[in-house]
């Protein structure tokens, strides 16, 4: 099954008697690269989360972020830090002129006022808790990346078809552009000879040198294996992801259509080779975005 790179998924539960919540969020990159926020409580577990992480995500860049949710009843007031604030602020008052009402807001907020009444209790906690947690939130963002993915699966089989549909008309225009540029090479070799008879056989192999130059059967032959080759990787997706597979077809996609180009020397051709391109360039921005 396709997937997005782009995903988002959380999780709460119980690690070590603490209430822990978990988000998990990835955005698109080449490799596997994980960022993990941890407490410093369970700075230690952070390699069973990492490969935790790897085990489920084999492209793009995915931030965990896990806090303990602490109990405000439980909150206690360090006294002696607080009245040594309140001793600095005031000293601060009298030196600077400073009006003299104190803020109680203001010194809760200073840092370490505030605290818990277990903050120097380290949480007892297993890391199996820990990962059940972070493997629930990975499953959200799998979901998500999922339903991601199968939309611009859609999205990326539409513009296929409009290429598909493109090829066709070349295909269809090329054996008249060939006609059409012979009987205009003879009428020039013609108009040139000023009515002295030509070689008839030096005309036709000018003329054979002229269509093997303008030949895009080849191209389109190719055009054809790839786009099948692009569908059925989309279809069928491999357990290592699709992201490397189709961006390699769409370079070789993109190769035959510059080749089209530059032998056709025609404008309804031409025409349909820009419109390939322009629908390679948006299939090119989706496709950067799967796994």
């Amino acid at each position: 099954m396709i997937r997005s790179m782009t995903g988002f998924g959380s999780a709460e539960g119980q690690v070590g008697g603490a209430q822990v919540a978990v988000e998990v969020r990835s955005v698109n990159h080449r490799f596997f690269n994980p960022s993990i926020k941890l407490p410093s409580e369970f700075a230690r577990f952070e390699g069973d989360v990492r490969e935790a992480l790897r085990r489920a995500v084999s492209r793009g860049h995915v931030t965990l972020f896990a806090r303990i949710s602490r109990e405000q009843a439980s909150g206690r007031i360090d006294e002696a830090r607080f009245a040594a604030y309140v001793q600095q602020l005031r000293d601060l008052q009298q030196r600077y002129g400073l009006e003299p009402t104190l803020d109680v807001g203001t010194i809760l907020r200073m840092p370490e006022v505030l605290g818990s009444q277990d903050d120097s209790s380290e949480v007892s906690a297993d890391a199996a808790e820990l990962v059940e947690i972070v493997s629930r939130a990975v499953a959200a963002m799998d979901a998500m990346r999922t339903a991601e993915g199968a939309r611009l699966c859609t999205y990326i089989e539409e513009r296929l078809q409009l290429i598909a549909d493109a090829v066709e008309r070349i295909a269809g225009r090329a054996p008249q552009r060939l006609v059409e540029q012979r009987d205009r090479l003879r009428q020039a070799v013609q108009e040139l000879a000023g009515g002295v008879a030509l070689d008839e056989q030096r005309v036709a192999q000018e003329i054979a040198i002229l269509a093997d130059r303008l030949d895009v059967s080849e191209e389109i032959a190719r055009f054809r294996s790839h786009l099948e080759a692009f569908r059925a990787t989309l279809r069928n997706a491999p357990a290592d992801g699709v992201g490397k597979r189709l961006g390699f077809l769409l370079q070789e996609l993109l190769r035959e259509a510059n080749t089209t180009g530059s032998k056709g020397n025609d404008a309804a051709i031409l025409q349909d080779v820009l419109a390939i391109k322009e629908e390679l360039e948006r299939i090119r921005e989706q496709v950067e975005n799967l796994e």
